[in-house]
């Protein structure tokens, strides 16, 4: 199939591409599958097209409330010295498909609007009639209120590490958040080609799964490298090996340098 939609149709068309069924393909079914969930998560973690930004939604439970803010102690023994420390229990579990957490959208009573909230003043006093008021002093007070906020409130501090799936906010969770409110997460996860099919046929992931095959092969052959076939036909494993990793090197450099989104862009 030309145009791989599934896991075994991508499979095949990199078989096919290394020379199937014209030449036998020394390579186990395992081995294959181990190649393609390698290439799949390399394709996740470098090319902009294999991840998607997300808006995670978050209900703050009871349980969540009793896990956060009980104490938790737990002892370490040091040079015969025992000290207590409490672990932090600061955390939301997300899913296993996050890889980076950018931002949380900050949460207070701000669209609590009442008589004495400075933006409820400026639109009953400035902004009565839209035709014939400027909007610009409007802006620059909502700004400098922004500014404010940031300075005397600040941004709830982030911590994320993708291999343990807990994301850390760091703050008094007593106080700052109530039970049923939600927290709206700003994040990068990874597509699911399950669901969105049409990873299958990206053609930088076709290429890389092909390389990473050939690799396997060359592998696999090195080991009977030198073995004469029947009609002196040598098997030759080292310089498939070889050619497969410079193949890999160049679609590496060219993933990390071509489709690869600033990291700075990932981190909240």
């Amino acid at each position: 199939m030309a145009t791989p939609a599934t896991r075994e149709t991508l499979k095949q068309y990199a078989l096919r591409a290394l020379g199937k069924p014209v030449i036998e393909i020394n390579v186990d079914d395992d081995q294959l599958e181990d190649r393609l969930d390698e290439a799949l998560q390399y394709f996740s973690q470098y090319h902009y097209d294999g991840i998607q930004r997300a808006y995670l939604k978050y209900q703050y439970t009871d349980a969540d409330k009793t896990r956060i803010t009980s104490d938790s102690t737990e002892s370490i023994t040091k040079n015969s010295v025992t000290t207590s420390w409490k672990e932090g229990n600061n955390f939301l579990v997300v899913p296993e498909s996050v890889i980076s957490v950018i931002n949380i959208f900050p949460f207070s009573n701000k669209s609590n609007m009442n008589l004495f909230d400075v933006r409820y003043q400026l639109r009953l006093n400035d902004l009565y009639d839209f035709s014939s008021t400027s909007m610009i002093n409007y802006d620059i007070v909502l700004r400098h209120l922004d500014f404010l906020d940031h300075i005397l409130v600040g941004e709830k501090p982030l911590r994320f590490n993708q291999h343990d799936n807990r994301l850390y906010v760091d703050m008094d969770w007593a106080n700052d958040l109530s039970v049923g409110e939600f927290l709206v997460i700003e994040a990068y996860r990874k597509m699911n080609p399950e669901t969105h099919t049409d990873v299958y046929n990206d053609i930088f992931l076709k290429r890389y799964v092909t390389a990473l095959f050939k690799k396997q092969w060359g592998a696999n052959l090195s080991k009977f490298d030198g073995v004469a076939m029947i009609g002196g036909v040598t098997l030759n494993g080292r310089q498939i090996f070889s050619e497969a990793l410079s193949d890999i090197e160049k679609l590496e450099t060219e993933i990390r340098s071509t489709f690869e989104l600033n990291p700075a862009m990932m981190i909240g």
